[in-house]
C-alpha cells in the first residue's frame, strides 16, 4: 500500500506566509515547528542549525517533543543521520528497525516511531536540519518528500536573510552610536 500525501497547497500557504511574516529567526522557526506539526499529524518537530566548528546540529526551534528527548546530549553530524552532512534527506520508517540512530533508547522512550531528517541547505551548503518526529511507523510518500525538501531550501533562504538582516540592523546600530557620539563631540 502507498503512502498517503500529507502535503497539499493548504500546507504549503500556511509554511509560506509563516516565514514571509517574521524578520525573526526565532520565532519563525518556531511557528514553522507548530505549523507542521499540526499539518502533518505527527509527534514533534526539530529545526537545527548546523555550527561548522563542533559540526553538531544545533536546536534552533522543537515543538511536541519532552525537555528530556531535546536535551538528550549533543547533535553529532557524523553520527545522527549523516546523510543528512552530504545534502540527503534521510528516512527511517521505524525506529525500532534501524540501527543509524544516534540516541536509539531516548527515541524509543519518548515515544517516537519514525524519523525524517531533511537537510536545510543554503547556495548548496548544508546549514541545518528540519527533523519530523512520527509517532508511529510511517511510510512517508515522495510528494510529502519532495515538498519537505522545498521547505527546507525555503528555511535556509529564510535564515539567511534574518541573519543579514540582523547584521545590518547592528550596523545602523552601531553608525547611529558613532554618530551620537560625534554630535556630542563636536557641541
Amino acid at each position: 500500500m502507498g503512502a498517503d500525501k500529507k502535503i497539499d497547497f493548504n500546507v504549503f500557504k500556511v509554511v509560506f506566509r509563516a516565514m514571509a511574516q517574521s524578520e525573526d529567526l526565532e520565532i519563525m522557526t518556531n511557528h514553522l515547528a507548530q505549523l507542521l506539526v499540526a499539518a502533518l499529524e505527527i509527534k514533534g518537530c526539530t529545526i537545527f542549525a548546523l555550527n561548522p566548528e563542533t559540526d553538531e546540529l544545533e536546536m534552533l526551534a522543537s515543538f511536541g517533543l519532552s525537555m528530556d528527548y531535546v536535551h538528550k546530549g549533543p547533535v553529532l553530524t557524523d553520527k545522527s543521520l549523516a546523510a543528512n552532512s552530504h545534502g540527503e534527506p534521510t528516512i527511517i520508517p521505524d525506529v525500532h528497525k534501524t540501527t543509524r540512530l544516534q540516541y536509539p533508547e531516548d527515541a524509543k522512550k519518548e515515544g517516537i516511531g519514525a524519523i525524517v531528517s531533511i537537510p536545510i541547505r543554503a547556495r548548496a551548503k548544508v546549514i541545518g536540519a528540519l527533523r519530523l518526529y512520527h509517532h508511529d511507523a510511517w511510510n512517508i510518500s515522495e510528494e510529502d518528500v519532495d515538498s519537505l525538501l522545498v521547505f527546507a531550501e525555503s528555511i535556509g533562504i529564510a535564515m539567511n536573510y534574518t541573519r543579514v538582516l540582523k547584521a545590518l540592523k547592528t550596523i545602523d546600530f552601531v553608525i547611529d552610536e558613532i554618530h551620537g557620539v560625534w554630535r556630542l563631540e563636536s557641541d
